[in-house]
């Protein structure tokens, strides 16, 4: 195995370049109907650069999974291995089934079932529970019983229960209502994405209808759909908006998602496992981006992307996005091997003299820096999963397919990929001086991003001549909807509340059995109770209490009305100055959603404060800076 290379188990390796038929997919329609020139002579770029580069490098290698390890990992990554004896609350564990569409129960009931009969079959020790018995215990839990037949006919426990919690709370849309009729929904506009209801629940309507078919990509596939998100009264909810805590639920949710819609549409899903290699912990090129970071983040605290990264896209913009051929026209590689090495030295000491970079090197090192990465910026579990996107029947599909995974990569893959995505639509604006159309860039930069470490043997060159056209057509998908897949979906989002409702429930019987047993000279519930009166009381109904500590009014009673939005609370706080001189820009400060169903929520402008108020009645309201 050539130093260096990376090797990935493509199922496309039995399709041959010497015209022996394969499986047309929308995406692949493209195949000849797209230049390709631009992304092989990027590829021959690649070779060339690898072929100047002598360095030995250890080979990054994908583990072939055992027998039931792939379910069993899955399951660990969704967070729900408590349920075969590992350490953890199960009944946490049940809160969360218990919040799961139709399509993703199955999805988890397959899996469960693959690890089940895997531990009997190794004869494991502890007890292995009956797929059934999962959903069948946590709908005990509520006096329902699941009937235990087939994993595509188990309905949603969030239905069954809505009667019993309507006077209790607000009701969360999981995206699972069989009254409703997704058919309708998708005749009122094919280019809606609909956020509402679950992908996977959205494809199994559809699939074998009349109108699915309808939808499929045609034979035009170089036209892209004007893809929307219609508007949502509660507020659009994007990447980076919810706390932590809450963005670990979306994480499981994600997997689960796309998990259900790839079995709905055929398509096989397979994390991949990189065997641990020794990485470098120090330099610029050939770094892990967690240890870039950490080193970076001590220079310039907060930093979210590289500072190298960073640094190689402002030096090409600073020169004028406008050149002909940019990112295309590759630099001279002796230059680029001799530049890479003078950065390595003198970049984080100061001393590197930027006015020797000509424009086409920096774009060449910008290339370099991101196939250099020891690990894809992609990650090795999802690079295969992002290439089979190209597999998916329709360009919706494709589209929320990609959505789930961008949500699934790492903080640190995830941000980087956003701020390169960004600068390539720079590129793409000036087309009309550069000519380098949204097709040109993606045919340039998907070998960058998808055959990683070189792919070196000719097998792989062979399997990579049918996956050009189709990563190239993801690499265009990513680029121009870009502000889309950086979207939490709302189905995702209720999900999580329905979670913390379930497990605020949980937590207020544990402390209510607490209190009964540990018998306390005074009474503690009325003391609280008596703290709270008074701030109960001073707010009334339909009014909502917004607190800024940041800013010269800190606290302001608003009144809620149909037309109130995030934006209008705000302003008027910023329109109220006191002694003290407003610092913060208007730019700078949001109105959050605290507490209740969600953890912290950074609301959009456009929120409508009385919609959002409904969906969350316990929610505290503040406004500050964005988090960093």
């Amino acid at each position: 195995r050539r130093s260096g290379q990376y090797t990935m188990n493509h199922e496309n390796s039995k399709k041959t370049p010497d015209g022996a038929p394969f499986d047309r997919t929308g995406s692949q329609d493209s195949l000849d109907e797209l230049s390709m020139d631009d992304y092989w002579k990027e590829l021959e770029n690649i070779h060339e650069t690898r072929g100047n580069n002598h360095e030995e490098q250890e080979a990054l290698v994908v583990k072939e999974p055992d027998e039931g390890e792939l379910e069993e990992e899955w399951l660990k990554e969704a967070g729900l291995s408590n349920l075969f004896g590992e350490t953890g609350d199960s009944l946490e564990s049940m809160v969360f089934l218990s919040t799961l569409t139709r399509t993703q129960k199955a999805a988890v009931e397959k899996r469960v079932e693959t690890v089940t009969q895997t531990m009997r079959k190794k004869n494991k020790q502890y007890q292995v529970p009956d797929v059934r018995d999962i959903f069948r215990l946590q709908s005990d839990s509520k006096g329902k019983v699941c009937d235990g037949s087939e994993p595509s006919t188990v309905r949603t426990f969030e239905n069954k229960n809505e009667t019993q919690d309507e006077a209790k709370g607000p009701k969360f849309s999981l995206g699972a209502d069989d009254r409703t009729s997704p058919l309708e929904d998708t005749r009122l506009s094919e280019t809606a994405i609909n956020l509402e209801i679950s992908f996977a629940e959205q494809a199994a309507n559809l699939k074998d209808s009349s109108v699915g078919k309808m939808c499929k990509g045609g034979r035009d596939d170089t036209l892209l759909p004007n893809f929307k998100l219609p508007k949502d009264k509660t507020g659009t909810t994007k990447i980076g908006d919810l706390a932590p805590q809450d963005m670990k639920k979306v994480y499981s949710l994600a997997l689960i998602e796309l998990t259900a819609l790839y079995d709905i549409l055929g398509t096989e899903f397979k994390q991949q496992k990189a065997a641990k290699i020794k990485t470098k912990d120090s330099g610029l090129f050939g770094v892990p981006l967690a240890v870039l970071l950490e080193q970076d983040q001590k220079k310039v605290p907060g930093t979210k992307t590289p500072l190298i990264f960073q640094k190689l896209i402002s030096q090409i913009e600073e020169a004028t996005l406008e050149t002909e051929g940019l990112l295309r026209i590759p630099g001279v590689a002796a230059r680029v091997k001799s530049l890479c090495q003078e950065l390595e030295a003198k970049f984080y000491e100061g001393t590197f003299n930027w006015e020797n970079v000509k424009q086409h090197d920096a774009a060449s090192l910008l290339k370099l820096f991101i196939r250099e990465l020891p690990q894809p910026l992609l990650t090795v579990e999802y690079l295969k999963a992002f290439q089979d996107v190209q597999n998916l029947p329709t360009k919706k599909q494709q589209l929320q397919a990609l959505n789930l995974l961008v949500l699934l990569l790492p903080e640190a893959n995830r941000d980087t990929l956003k701020v390169l995505l960004e600068f390539l639509q720079r590129v793409i604006d000036h087309r009309d001086k550069n000519k380098m159309t949204l097709k040109n860039v993606a045919m340039v930069m998907a070998p960058n991003l998808f055959t990683f470490h070189g792919f070196g043997s000719k097998s792989i060159e062979q399997s990579e001549f049918v996956m050009a056209a189709g990563t190239a057509n993801v690499m265009r998908f990513m680029i121009q909807y870009q502000k889309l897949l950086w979207t939490i979906p709302k189905f995702i989002v209720n999900q999580v509340r329905k979670q913390n409702t379930e497990s605020q429930k949980k937590e207020k019987k544990d402390k209510a059995m607490k209190k009964l047993l540990k018998k306390m000279a005074y009474d503690r519930e009325k003391h609280e109770k008596q703290d709270k009166t008074p701030n109960d009381a001073d707010v009334p109904q339909g009014v909502i209490r917004v607190q800024a500590p940041h800013l010269s009014k800190v606290s302001m009673a608003i009144q809620l009305t149909e037309e109130l939005k995030a934006a209008d609370v705000v302003a008027r706080f910023l329109s109220q100055k006191s002694g003290s001189v407003q610092t913060l820009k208007r730019e700078e400060v949001f109105l959050y959603e605290k507490g209740g169903n969600i953890g912290e929520r950074c609301l959009d402008d456009d929120t409508y404060m009385k919609d959002l108020y409904q969906l969350n009645p316990n929610a505290e309201w503040v406004i500050k800076p964005r988090n960093s």
